[in-house]
């Protein structure tokens, strides 16, 4: 049992026996975990235990763990994640990673064809957080079914990803639709490539090459199920990009892929040019 009378008579001492003993008892608690996550007893990404754990072994009441964790989760050192709990976050400013426009070819791995796409390098392998799928479903999105040339609710092959650099937490998800045309003139859509970004390779081979590119991007609030896979709290917000490839043969799009980052691990980077009104305006 955790030795809360040693740890209250500690806390009166320090504060000349001004703090109440409910404020000091709640404290006292989230000082113990607080030292717990500086040394590594819960690192980085791992839950704390129950809350009825914690009661057991502080003999404390849900109502003071509950004002232990919040005084955590206001410092930043943990935060609540849908389906996991309270996870002890990657540091108080996680890695970003800046966006920009370049499309790679990646050289991490011996298997030909792979492409890196903003914020991944081209020497990167990046590891999946879950299972990869890909399998046919409903596209319900009208938006997206739009940027694919599909009616809403068309079945189309679906690759889901979470994905991220290795020692990392989740950076991204991305769904990537696939027009059902195209699946059919290449069922290597559906496989699982070594090299990163090889099923898009194999349909330029077909006969696409070079597909052209355009994002979108728009910020909004992670939706209760990216919260999870992202291992981020539904308050914080995500950049949500998506990407529409088109044939250069047929100019038609061949697919849509859809990234979900969340926002305190992204930075887009942008040169801005000049439009014809902005140039000189002391010509010689």
């Amino acid at each position: 049992m955790f030795d809360m009378e040693n740890m209250l008579r500690h806390k009166a001492s320090m504060d000349g026996g001004r703090v109440a003993r409910g404020d000091a008892r709640y404290l006292a608690i989230a000082n113990a975990l607080r030292d717990r996550i500086k040394d590594g007893t819960y690192s980085s990404g791992e839950k704390l235990p129950r809350r009825v754990d914690l009661m057991e072994e502080f003999g404390a009441s849900r109502a003071l763990i509950d004002r232990a964790v919040g005084e955590l989760e206001a410092e930043g050192l943990v935060w609540a994640v849908p389906h996991k709990g309270t996870v002890v976050r990657y540091g108080m400013t996680r890695l970003r990673r800046p966006r920009g426009n370049l499309v790679k070819r990646n050289t991490a791995t011996d298997a030909p064809g792979g492409y890196s796409f903003p914020s991944a390098s081209g020497t990167e392998v990046w590891q999946h957080h879950i299972t990869p799928t890909a399998a046919d479903e409903p596209l319900n999105d009208p938006r997206l079914a739009r940027l694919l040339g599909v009616p809403a609710g068309t079945l189309v092959p679906r690759r889901h990803r979470v994905t991220g650099p290795i020692t990392e937490p989740p950076f991204q998800i991305n769904d990537s639709w696939i027009h059902p045309d195209i699946a059919k003139e290449v069922p290597q859509v559906r496989e699982q490539d070594p090299a990163p970004g090889a099923w898009l390779y194999h349909i330029e081979r077909a006969g696409h090459w070079p597909i052209q590119w355009i994002e979108y991007h728009r910020a909004r609030q992670a939706t209760r199920e990216e919260a999870a896979e992202l291992e981020i709290p539904t308050s914080m917000w995500v950049l949500e990009i998506v990407r529409v490839g088109r044939s250069s043969a047929t100019l038609k799009p061949v697919e849509v892929t859809s990234y979900v980052i969340p926002a305190d691990r992204i930075e887009t980077v942008q040169v801005l040019e000049r439009d014809d009104s902005a140039k000189d305006p002391w010509p010689d």
